[in-house]
């Protein structure tokens, strides 16, 4: 049997920073067989310039809106955004099907191997089923009005059973602003065992919903022309208002997260803790839609679990993990490479309930090997300039 022998600058097992005295070896399947000396890995070793990573995961990503690449102008705010969405993602097959094929090429070529994916239709069921990347196929279920909810759901459950042939599979909702409580206790039914994502707190509106009814959530509901007569606020956060319906999903991923206060973190804590609950950052998505910033301080304060996602060619300009982490460097310099990495890989291998194939340089997993060039893990800055290159 033959063997990659892979040695560079840096080698991040997923957990630890290694230097470059340590030289991953994997067999010819790309299945990790051990990290061993220098002196002990023989010949035959390909010497790299750069840093060692297993690949990366996206924890949040819409693939079947990638033909609205460049289609909604930034900064429209997330009313106006989702609007243009649901009015505008009506395109021919055929342009979808390609821009999928597309899409995914490039996330592949950015080092990444697994995504957690929005799935509202099968537009991607035949590229998932060429198994170039891992897909956790979060089906989503939404209807804000309770008499489409019967309806509504029976929709998602045909989508995730076909999809979860393709992959792994749950239906989850889509935000706490578009799901009755109907609907939310037809999607509990499938939550044993799986993971469950939600938007959450994407805009500022959302907790104004909740507390009051007001804000520009009520603005959406009378373009859509829905009756909201039947609302009642609850006079809580957003989070603190839903998040029981969540309490029986094994993994908890909420995505986005921008206007997440303290409090709902503590409450988090407190209804379920975080070793089962992920928080995804979005943050290309939230610059493109409102040029907001995620409060990442706070979530790194209270320890909580970090992972990142692209979310969608609709509101983002790449599907690149690495993009990803460029932004955050920029507003928050002082956050080390390797913490960074641990949010790209082995948090998110978690997230999605991937970690026994992926995340990490341990034996017998199959994680991908990504090289960053141009990147020193003692300088956060040269984040600005490195490049990711699949090298399984």
């Amino acid at each position: 049997m033959s063997f990659h022998k892979f040695q560079a600058n840096n080698l991040f097992t997923g957990t630890e920073m290694l230097s470059s005295e340590h030289v991953l070896v994997c067999d010819e399947d790309g299945k990790v067989q051990q990290i061993v000396w220098e002196q002990d890995a023989g010949d035959d070793i390909q010497k790299l310039e750069g840093v060692l990573t297993p690949g990366f995961i996206n924890c949040h990503c819409h693939l079947e809106l990638s033909h609205m690449k460049g289609l909604i102008p930034e900064k429209t705010g997330l009313i106006d955004f989702v609007f243009a969405v649901v009015t505008q993602r009506h395109f021919p097959d055929e342009e979808i099907l390609e821009a999928i094929k597309v899409a995914e090429s490039e996330m592949i070529q950015n080092g990444i191997v697994a995504v957690g994916d929005i799935c509202n239709n099968l537009l991607t069921f035949e590229q998932k089923k060429k198994q170039q990347l891992q897909y956790y196929n979060l089906v989503e279920a939404s209807g804000w009005l309770p008499a489409v909810a019967d309806q509504r759901f029976e929709r998602s459950l045909e989508n995730f059973n076909a999809l979860a042939k393709v992959g792994s599979a749950s239906i989850v909702p889509h935000a706490p602003y578009s799901v009755s409580d109907p609907l939310w206790q037809l999607i509990k039914l499938y939550y044993q065992n799986r993971v469950v994502s939600i938007h959450n707190q994407e805009t500022a509106f959302e907790d104004e919903l909740f507390l009051q009814n007001s804000g520009d959530f009520v603005r959406m509901y009378k373009m859509m022309n829905l009756d909201t007569s039947f609302y009642m606020p609850s006079g809580k956060s957003s989070l603190q208002t839903y998040f029981k319906n969540l309490s029986g999903a094994a993994q908890v991923l909420l995505v986005h997260n921008t206007y997440t206060k303290e409090a709902d973190l503590e409450f988090v804590l407190k209804e379920r803790g975080y070793k089962s609950t992920s928080f995804c950052l979005c943050i290309n998505a939230n610059q493109y839609i409102e040029e907001a910033v995620p409060p990442i301080e706070m979530f790194r304060k209270l320890n909580c679990n970090i992972v990142l996602g692209t979310d969608s060619l609709a509101s983002n300009w790449s599907l690149s993990i690495l993009d990803e982490m460029k932004t955050i460097n920029r507003f928050f310099p002082t956050i080390a490479v390797k913490e960074l990495l641990g949010w790209s890989t082995i948090n998110g291998a978690r997230a999605l309930q991937m970690e026994s194939l992926l995340g990490s340089f341990e034996k017998n997993k199959k994680p991908g090997v990504v090289l960053l060039e141009n990147l020193d893990v003692d300088n956060p800055s040269t984040l600005q300039a490195a490049v990711a290159r699949r090298l399984l």
